[in-house]
């Protein structure tokens, strides 16, 4: 039997009577806890042991955390004060202060589950005619890793490092060796140091695994891309029986590069440019899918790559997954960013028509319309 804290919104106090009169009847906290009541928590629910002290029910912690992504507050810490200054929080979380330490730890132990309860979002909202999917919006942003660029290491600086380290500890071992032969105490803790020194070796090692994973990984990606070009271009010969016009691309160099990097303390993360220029720092890129009648957030992506040129079909890909009830987009949106002959091919196999802005001289896109016995036409791209 689980053991939950009583949720009770309907108690009455002096000034005002109850939580529930705290509140407009048209406020965001009320969508928010009647949006989250419908939704099936059985799967959490039955997480818990059920022994020790009475937990906060994972409804009402959904709840907060929800309110207050919703409202750009994104900090347990922060939501943990709202919960005593705000009275939109404390109406969500019936005037109980979870601390930073529970909801933190709530977010990380249910995320899969947490994320499993998006469609559940959609699909009442489709059942509450607010959402239909049709024109959708994509758009990416950078996202402040939680690690400094200075914290990135290169392959180049690596081995240097490595090198260094080396010839420190072999000097190390020297003094050693010499202080044992003269039986005089050492002026330094010559223990520790190698520890110490040894300790950043195998950290500077595992660092250049990584980047040369990397490395691996890139190449690969460029050896497949590289044979498909030369495949359509052999195909083009073979179809006009002309040699094909230009120079043939250029095999991959492969291998590591010096400034191939990773970050010591956040390893997932990358150097990318800051969110309207201003130089670089150590992020990730948050890509989102917008429906625009109703501005509900449909679909999303967190991703390594700076670039947003190849999160289209990814996010075409995403919002097939969504429910047939919640309906079939039938245009996207998206900016400069976003602007590629493979880009329009792919709305177009998906049956979706690309409004997409291009960069100042981009020549224009032509593709087939889907009837055989249509001419060719300009694709459906202009500036927004």
């Amino acid at each position: 039997m689980s053991n939950f804290r009583a949720v009770d919104r309907g108690t009455a106090y002096l000034l005002p009577p109850s939580v529930d009169e705290w509140l407009p009847a048209d406020h965001l906290a009320r969508f928010v806890v009647d949006i989250i009541e419908q939704l099936d928590f059985s799967g959490l629910v039955d997480q818990y042991r059920g022994s020790g002290s009475e937990a906060y029910h994972p409804q009402m912690l959904a709840a907060l955390l929800l309110y207050g992504y919703a409202t750009g507050t994104h900090s347990s810490r922060r939501i943990e004060q709202a919960c005593y200054d705000s009275v939109a929080y404390r109406y969500i979380a019936a005037n109980t202060h979870p601390d930073h330490d529970t909801l933190c730890a709530f977010r990380r132990r249910f995320l899969p589950e947490l994320q499993g309860l998006f469609v559940q979002v959609l699909s009442i909202a489709r059942q509450m005619k607010l959402l239909k999917l049709g024109v959708i919006a994509l758009d990416g942003t950078k996202l402040h890793a939680n690690a400094s660029r200075h914290n990135a290491l290169s392959h180049g600086r690596a081995s240097e490092l490595e090198e260094q380290l080396k010839r420190e500890v072999a000097e190390l071992l020297r003094r050693a060796e010499q202080v044992d032969k003269a039986e005089e105490k050492a002026p330094l803790d010559i223990p520790a140091e190698l520890a110490r020194r040894e300790e950043r070796l195998a950290a500077i090692a595992a660092a250049k695994a990584e980047i040369e994973r990397r490395a691996a990984e890139r190449q690969g990606r460029e050896q497949a891309e590289y044979e498909a070009k030369l495949a359509a271009r052999e195909q083009k010969a073979k179809d006009s029986g002309k040699r094909p016009g230009g120079k043939p691309p250029s095999p991959p160099s492969g291998g590591v590069k010096p400034t191939d990097q990773v970050n010591l303390t956040d390893p997932e993360s990358r150097i990318m440019p800051r969110s309207g220029g201003g130089g670089f720092d150590q992020s990730y890129n948050a890509q989102a899918a917008v429906d625009t009648d109703t501005m509900l957030i449909v679909a999303t992506r967190l991703i390594d790559t700076p670039a947003d040129a190849k999160q289209v079909q990814p996010m075409i890909e995403q919002l097939q997954q969504l429910p047939a009830l919640l309906g079939t987009p039938h245009t996207l949106l998206g900016d400069a960013g976003f602007y590629s002959a493979a880009n329009v091919q792919h709305c177009h196999q998906a049956s979706i028509e690309p409004l997409l802005d291009w960069p100042a001289g981009a020549i224009s896109i032509t593709c087939p319309t889907t009837s055989a016995s249509a001419s060719r036409r300009r694709c459906l791209i202009r500036r927004i």
